[in-house]
C-alpha cells in the first residue's frame, strides 16, 4: 500500500509543480441544478451536496458509459466493473453503485438513477441497468451525495444520479459521430444529431459497441437508440416526449477459479415518457408520465465438465408512473414545492424449457407506491438559507414511511459556503427479495438510514480555485441480508449501518491552457460492505495548446472489499489513464487513449480480474 501511495504522490507532484507558475484566468462553473429540489435552483442555496459533470467532462475520455467518469470525479461514489465494456445483469454482473458505503452489489438498489428526473430501474429487481447509462445522451449528470428520499422516495437511500439529456438552445442543427477500436476486438460507435427550429427541438442518438473481452466467454455487444422531441407551447409552457431502447447480448465467464460456459444474457430495456413543464419568474412545475419495460433471457450456464442447463430464466418487467410538482412563493424569499408521485411496478418471471418452451412460473407480481411531499426553501437573510422537506410514502406491501429532511446553507464573506443537513433515506424491499427464489420473505421491512453532514466550500484566487470538504455520519437499520433459518436461506432485516467519513475536492484553473482537479474520500464502516473502498483518490490534469489536447488521471483505491465475512478479501490498486486529441479541422478530431497504463492486476468484482493496459483509437466528426 505504501509503495502505491508513494507512486500516486510522485505523479501528483510531477503534474502540479511545473504548472503552478502558469498565470491563472477566471473559470466559469455551472451553478444551476435541478436534482436537489426538482425545480432549477442555484446549488449554493442548497444544504445538500450536488456534484455536476458537464458533457465535456463526461466525453473527454471518449467512453460510451458515464460510470467510469463518475467513479473518478465524484467523491464518495464507487461503481463496479468487470471488463473494458459491458456490465451485464444477474450473477457476476457489475455496475453496482455505492455512495458513502450505502448501496451495494446485491440487489444494487440503494442508489437511484434518474433520466431527466424519471426513475430508471427494473420493476422486479429494483435496480438500475448500468448499460443504459450512456454518455451520448447526457448534457450533464448531477449526483446528489447523500440520502434524497424526501424528494425521490425509495432507492434514494444513498443518493441520486440524475442524467440530464442533451439540449439544443439555438436554431440550427448539430451532428456528432464517433468511431473507435482497440484492445480485445473492442469497437465503439455513436452518432448524435440535435436540431432546433423555432418552437420545435429534437435529439436523435444511436450507439453500437462490442468487445471480445479479455477472458474466454466474455463477449459483449450492445445497441442503443434514443429519441427526444420538444415543442414550446408558449413562452412559459413546453411539451416533451422521449423514447430510449437498449439491447445487449452479454456472456459471463464466471469467477476465474470457477469459470462458466454458456452463461449468456439477452436483455432488452426500454423507457418512454411524456411531460409538460412550465417556467415563470417565481414559479415552475411539471407533470410527467413514464413507462419503463424490459425482457431478460438468461442462461445461467454450467461449470467445465458439467451439464448444460435445460431451461432459461426469463422475465418481463415494467415500471409505470406519474409524477407532478409545482413550486411557488408563499412570501418574500420563499420557494415552496408541492409534489405527488405514483409508481406501478413489477412483472412476471419464469423458467422456460429449451426444447419444449414449457414455462414454470417463478413469480407474477406487481406493487404500487403513492407519495406526496412538500419541500420549502427559504432565504432567511442575505447570508442564510433554510431547507425543510417532508414526504409520506405508501407502499402496498410494506405500508407507510415518513421521510423528513432539514438543513441550512450559509453564504459568508470571501466566497465561503457552509452547509449542514440531516436527511433520512429508505429503500423498500424489492419484488425479488419478497417473492422470488428460496430466500424470499414477504414480511421484510424497509431499509432506513439517517445522514448527518456538514460541508465547506470556497472560491479563491479570483475564481480560479474551488475547494470543498464534507464530513458525514450515517446510521441505519433493517438492512436486508441473506441468512439461514432452520437450515434454509431467508432474506432477513438484521444488519445495521454505521458509516462516517471525509470527502475533499478541488478544481484549479492555472491558465487558459492548464486545469487540474482532485478529490479524495475516506470512509470508515463499522460493518464493511462490498464495493465501498476505505480510500479513493483521484488527480486529473487537462491541457490544450492550439489543436492538441491531453487529459490524464490517476486513481488510487485501497480497502475495497470484494467479499466480506471471515474470509473477506480487500483490493488496492493505482490506475493511470491518458487521452490525447488532435483537432485536424473544425469537423475532424483524431484521438487515442490508454487505460490502466501501469498494468495493474486488480479486481472490483470478486473473482473477475480486470484487464491490464488497454488501448483505443478513433475519430470524431462534428458538423
Amino acid at each position: 500500500m505504501r509503495k502505491r501511495l508513494a507512486i500516486f504522490c510522485t505523479f501528483a507532484s510531477m503534474a502540479t509543480m511545473p504548472l503552478c507558475a502558469q498565470v491563472a484566468d477566471s473559470i466559469l462553473l455551472e451553478n444551476v441544478v435541478v436534482t436537489g429540489t426538482r425545480h432549477e435552483v442555484d446549488v449554493r442555496h442548497l444544504p445538500m451536496t450536488v456534484t455536476t459533470l458537464s458533457h465535456e467532462q463526461l466525453s473527454e475520455h471518449h467512453r460510451s458509459s458515464i460510470l467510469t467518469t463518475l467513479n473518478e470525479q465524484v467523491p464518495g461514489l464507487f461503481t463496479t466493473s468487470r471488463g473494458m465494456m459491458g456490465y451485464g445483469v444477474s450473477n457476476g454482473s457489475a455496475g453496482a453503485f455505492t455512495m458513502r458505503g450505502v448501496g451495494g452489489s446485491s440487489p444494487n438498489a440503494g442508489m437511484l438513477v434518474l433520466i431527466d428526473g424519471v426513475p430508471q430501474y427494473a420493476g422486479i429487481f429494483g435496480h438500475a441497468i448500468a448499460d443504459a447509462c450512456q454518455t451520448m445522451m447526457a448534457e450533464r449528470v448531477e449526483v446528489l451525495r447523500g440520502p434524497a428520499s424526501a424528494l425521490y422516495g425509495s432507492n434514494a437511500m444513498g443518493g441520486v444520479v440524475n442524467i440530464v439529456t442533451r439540449q439544443m438552445k439555438q436554431d440550427g442543427s448539430k451532428s456528432e459521430a464517433q468511431l473507435s477500436a482497440g484492445s480485445y476486438g473492442t469497437v465503439q460507435t455513436e452518432w448524435v444529431q440535435r436540431l432546433r427550429k423555432g418552437k420545435f427541438s429534437s435529439i436523435v442518438g444511436l450507439n453500437y459497441g462490442r468487445t471480445d473481452g479479455h477472458r474466454a466467454n466474455n463477449e459483449f455487444e450492445q445497441y442503443t437508440g434514443f429519441v427526444k422531441f420538444g415543442y414550446d407551447l408558449s413562452p412559459h409552457w413546453r411539451a416533451m416526449a422521449d423514447v430510449d431502447v437498449t439491447h445487449f447480448d452479454a456472456s459471463n465467464p464466471g469467477e476465474e477459479a470457477n469459470s462458466l460456459i454458456d452463461n449468456d444474457q439477452r436483455v432488452t430495456r426500454g423507457m418512454a415518457s411524456v411531460n409538460l413543464t412550465n417556467h415563470y419568474e417565481a414559479s415552475s412545475g411539471a407533470v410527467c408520465a413514464y413507462y419503463n419495460w424490459g425482457h431478460h433471457d438468461v442462461n445461467d450456464g454450467y461449470n467445465v465438465g458439467g451439464t448444460p442447463r435445460t431451461s432459461h430464466y426469463m422475465h418481463d418487467d415494467l415500471m409505470a408512473g406519474v409524477s407532478a410538482y409545482q413550486s411557488f412563493p408563499l412570501f418574500t424569499g420563499n420557494r415552496t414545492t408541492l409534489g405527488v408521485d405514483w409508481t406501478h411496478f413489477g412483472g412476471r418471471a419464469w423458467n422456460e424449457d429449451c426444447v419444449t418452451h414449457a414455462e414454470s412460473l417463478i413469480a407474477d407480481k406487481t406493487e404500487d407506491e403513492l407519495a406526496a411531499y412538500v419541500n420549502i426553501d427559504q432565504q432567511v437573510t442575505d447570508w442564510m438559507s433554510l431547507n425543510a422537506a417532508l414526504r409520506v410514502d405508501y407502499h402496498t406491501q410494506v405500508g407507510t414511511e415518513w421521510v423528513p429532511q432539514g438543513g441550512l446553507a450559509f453564504h459568508l464573506p470571501n466566497e465561503i459556503e457552509l452547509k449542514a443537513v440531516v436527511s433520512k433515506g429508505f429503500r423498500n424491499p424489492t419484488i425479488r427479495e419478497m417473492y422470488m427464489f428460496p430466500p424470499q420473505n414477504p414480511d421484510l421491512k424497509p431499509e432506513r438510514t439517517l445522514n448527518y453532514e456538514v460541508a465547506y466550500k470556497q472560491t479563491l484566487l479570483d475564481g480560479n480555485l474551488h475547494v470543498g470538504a464534507n464530513l458525514f455520519y450515517i446510521s441505519g437499520e433493517n438492512l436486508i441480508m441473506l441468512l439461514r433459518e432452520n437450515g434454509k436461506p431467508l432474506n432477513t432485516n438484521i444488519d445495521e449501518v454505521e458509516n462516517c467519513g471525509l470527502e475533499l475536492s478541488a478544481d484549479y484553473r492555472l491558465s487558459s491552457h492548464w486545469q487540474l482537479n482532485a478529490n479524495y474520500s475516506l470512509l470508515h464502516m463499522e460493518y464493511p460492505v462490498i464495493a465501498a473502498p476505505e480510500h479513493k483518490a483521484y488527480l486529473g490534469a487537462h491541457t490544450r495548446y492550439g489543436s492538441f489536447s491531453l487529459s490524464t488521471g490517476l486513481q488510487y483505491v485501497a480497502g475495497l472489499h470484494t467479499s466480506v465475512g471471515d474470509k473477506g478479501t480487500e483490493e488496492e490498486f493505482l490506475l493511470w489513464n491518458l487521452t490525447a486529441n488532435y483537432r485536424v479541422s473544425p469537423f475532424l478530431t483524431f484521438f487515442a487513449k490508454g487505460e490502466n497504463l501501469l498494468a495493474q492486476r486488480y479486481e472490483v468484482n470478486y473473482g473477475f480480474p480486470m484487464p491490464k493496459a488497454t488501448f483505443m483509437g478513433g475519430v470524431k466528426l462534428e458538423w
